[in-house]
């Protein structure tokens, strides 16, 4: 009698069997709950261990996204369309499901507002093939649902859902990535953005000890963390907003919660040193800041890359948003939140080119990503092997659109997601002919999570040297300090 021989697409793990599918060479699992759904009285808890289930589950689709507004990152045709709250989902791509590889867990980003693991600007399959590692991309709640903190409402109501939801995905990983050919031991945690300041404030929280050995943050936003007595207020001003008692918000529509949630945030840019969404400090999860973590050595010890992009802050320029200070008007009312009027003079003078439109993007984006990035890598390289970088790669379309190397433009190149709706305006070219900063970034990023240094030509980082790796277009070069007079005239204000 001929044996039977099991797909190796299909997989056992604790809570079941599921059934995957194949994608670009690789094997792939979607919508696996890591999580009970947050749906009734769960709203606004803290997530619980997944249900197991019988027999054998397909995961072949993808599950809802997190309730958000319309994106330009998710607005290709193969993006998924469907929002719910039931969005406590991974996607796992692996080359080997019968090995023992390394393991990237992508957290994405998107102000905590934003975004999804599923989106494709984030598909891990050619990461996966090209170097044999599984990809983890990790879908957590955001907005009004999650990175809107109630947890100050009392019973009901637990902080920092977003980064809990991340953490709850990381133990699903310890627990179950064998299953797909991981190797539990070799983690790397990454992400962009609101997925890289999730990343530094993993590595500032107790509770993630053990579940990442490894650590990338690209364009970390840490001014997106607010400490509690102010996410409390929020909180009352929020149920003033949606007029009803914390018992209540278990029950009423989206829309409403949404609706008042977003009222604040655009109120928080001209009252408060903070928005609205994001992070929350001064609580069990995370006591400190991660800036004021790493001065502590209250942080993970953990390998680190970290870096920024040069010109962070050109997209958000075009449409003039409050939350960055990149007008004349909004810098002047950031610096009347943040120092006041000496404080201003002394930064202002490190941008000689003042009013001109460079200048007010060069001052956002250190104001949002690069003071707290450079204040933070400062105090962590005296704890642990750091990495930093600065992407100044900018293609065509950008060049000629007069963005540069925007925020998030180094993503596709790390993903090789040329194929992706954003992919495909900003590197035409890219699924026929990945670019040469393509090819250096996946390998760089490749071999850390493999060997948890990047390259042997990549020196690290210390508060002296401040060695910084400036990856361009054709090829990567390493300079001492290479923002010195802008990073000194943010000492004392980045966090």
């Amino acid at each position: 009698m001929a044996a039977v021989v099991e797909d190796a697409r299909t997989v056992h793990t604790p809570s079941g069997v599921l059934r995957g599918t194949t994608e670009g060479g690789v094997a792939v699992w979607r919508g696996i709950p890591y999580a009970e759904q947050p749906l009734g009285q769960r709203r606004f808890l803290a997530p619980a261990p997944p249900r197991p289930w019988t027999g054998v589950r397909d995961a072949i689709e993808h599950g809802p996204l997190p309730p958000q507004g319309r994106s330009f990152v998710g607005g290709g045709r193969d993006d998924p369309k469907i929002r719910d709250e039931a969005c406590l989902t991974v996607t796992v791509w692996s080359p080997d499901p019968a090995g023992s590889l390394p393991v990237m867990v992508w957290v994405p980003g998107g102000a905590f507002v934003y975004g999804a693991g599923q989106l494709q600007l984030y598909n891990g399959s050619r990461l996966a093939a090209n170097g044999g590692v599984v990809v983890v991309n990790v879908t957590y709640r955001i907005g009004v649902f999650g990175g809107f903190e109630l947890g100050s409402l009392g019973e009901g109501f637990d902080d920092n859902l977003c980064l809990r939801d991340q953490l709850a995905a990381l133990r699903w990983v310890q627990e179950n990535i064998a299953s797909f050919g991981g190797d539990p031991g070799r983690v790397t945690v990454f992400g962009e953005s609101a997925g890289a300041t999730s990343v530094l404030a993993l590595l500032a929280s107790p509770a993630a000890r053990g579940l990442f050995h490894r650590a990338i943050a690209q364009s970390p936003a840490l001014p997106l963390i607010a400490d509690y007595d102010s996410r409390a207020e929020q909180a009352q001003r929020f149920l003033a907003e949606v007029r009803a008692r914390p018992e209540e918000l278990k029950e009423l529509p989206q829309r409403r919660l949404r609706r008042a949630a977003g009222l604040l945030q655009l109120r928080s840019v001209a009252t408060t040193p903070t928005l609205a969404y994001g992070l929350t400090y001064g609580v069990d999860l995370l006591p400190y800041h991660p800036i004021e973590a790493a001065r502590e050595a209250a942080v993970s010890p953990t390998p680190l890359i970290v870096g920024t992009n040069s010109h962070e802050a050109s997209m958000f320029a075009w449409s003039k948003p409050p939350m960055l200070p990149t007008t004349q008007p909004i810098i002047e009312s950031f610096f009347a939140r943040h120092g006041g009027a000496e404080e201003q003079e002394r930064v202002l003078a490190a941008y000689p080119g003042y009013p001109r439109r460079r200048t007010l993007i060069a001052i956002g984006s250190d104001a949002m990503f690069g003071a707290p990035t450079w204040a933070f890598a400062d105090a962590y390289s005296a704890l642990a092997p750091t990495y930093v970088y600065r992407f100044d790669h900018a293609t065509w379309t950008l060049r000629a659109l007069g963005l540069g190397a925007t925020h998030g433009s180094e993503i596709v190149h790390i993903q090789h997601s040329y194929g992706s709706f954003l992919g495909r305006k900003l590197h035409p070219l890219g699924r026929a002919v990945p670019p040469s900063v393509g090819r250096r970034m996946q390998r760089t990023w490749l071999h850390f999570a493999t060997d948890s240094q990047p390259l042997p030509d990549w020196p690290r980082y210390d508060g002296v040297r401040r060695a910084t790796r400036i990856i361009r277009t054709t090829r990567d070069v390493t300079v001492q300090d290479p923002d010195s007079v802008r990073r000194t005239a943010w000492e004392g204000l980045s966090s």
